[in-house]
């Protein structure tokens, strides 16, 4: 079975999938032969849904890879899910104003590139950003990657989903320091995911929360195990930009690139972003990561 989906103007496929780590990560999963990105997903009281997404004439195409006819609710919930996964629906008008106004932002526009690959939902995008903090990027593939082979379910040829949060919530914390190999992080995922099962909180809300940023990213912070670097980086994949998000590889990349002999602190990138208001996050992710957009397959 085959979907296809409009784009919005100056939409590109490739340089939204490469737009951050994610694709990398499961249940997504890159195709370099043919341009693809497949994933998997689940919902309860369903089956898991393998599909693979790539870009043909312009239009979106969706190859639908499981075994068996879709419901009609399942074909809404794929679709549903890419146009969230690839922010179809988000209005980039204004920031590629923003972009254009600006010699050395041209670059931007003209390829296409601004949209942020996100997960199917808020809650694996959390998890997977508390699996970011204060480790290599080849461990946090190994942390996602055991939580999907170890608690996701799987379809008919063996991939598998993200796991549930009844599924994570029902482990023991012993079981993913040793299985998951999420170290110090591990409660912090029990935790998470415990408060989604009690429903003491609901991430899914926050894509369409009218909070203003600065009041978002609070709610956000309070999940433990989320500080400032995480709590910025999500709001990114919320549709706000106003927090810059910085680790240890983004201050070093920033350094690299302006060879800037001011002391290097945090308050010298804020500085240098300030002005670009509420789109300072993006431009300043999108610095950083210029010369992924020089190669078609950059990781």
């Amino acid at each position: 079975m085959k979907m296809h989906f409009s784009v919005p103007p100056r939409f590109q496929f490739l340089p939204t999938v490469y737009s951050h780590g994610w694709c990398t990560l499961p249940p997504f999963r890159i195709d370099k032969e043919r341009g693809a990105l497949g994933m998997v997903i689940h919902k309860s009281g369903g089956r898991p849904l393998r599909f693979e997404i790539s870009q043909h004439n312009g239009d979106l195409c969706v190859d639908i890879l499981s075994r068996r006819s879709l419901a009609s609710w399942q074909r809404k919930l794929v679709r549903s899910t890419v146009r969230s996964c690839l922010r179809l629906d988000e209005d980039l008008s204004t920031f590629y104003e923003a972009a254009n106004r600006i010699g050395r932002y041209r670059w931007i526009s003209r390829i296409g590139a601004g949209r942020m690959l996100r997960s199917a939902t808020v809650y694996e995008d959390v998890i997977k950003m508390i699996c970011t903090t204060n480790c290599s990027w080849g461990l946090t593939q190994v942390m996602v990657r055991n939580l999907c082979e170890k608690l996701g379910m799987r379809d008919g040829d063996g991939e598998s989903s993200f796991p549930a949060p009844e599924a994570l919530a029902s482990v023991s914390e012993k079981f993913l320091r040793k299985e998951v190999r999420s170290g110090y992080r591990s409660p912090y995922l029990l935790e998470f995911s415990r408060r989604i099962v009690r429903k003491e909180i609901q991430p899914e809300l926050w894509r369409e929360s009218s909070l203003p940023a600065s009041e978002l990213f609070e709610e956000v912070r309070s999940v433990k195990g989320v500080g400032p670097y995480a709590a910025g980086n999500i709001l990114k994949l919320l549709g706000h930009y106003d927090h810059l998000g910085i680790d240890s590889w983004c201050r070093k990349r920033f350094f690299e690139i302006h060879r800037s002999q001011k002391r290097r602190n945090d308050k010298t990138i804020e500085r240098y972003y300030e002005g670009h208001g509420r789109w300072r996050g993006l431009f300043f992710w999108l610095d950083l990561t210029k010369q992924w957009y020089q190669k078609q397959f950059p990781f």
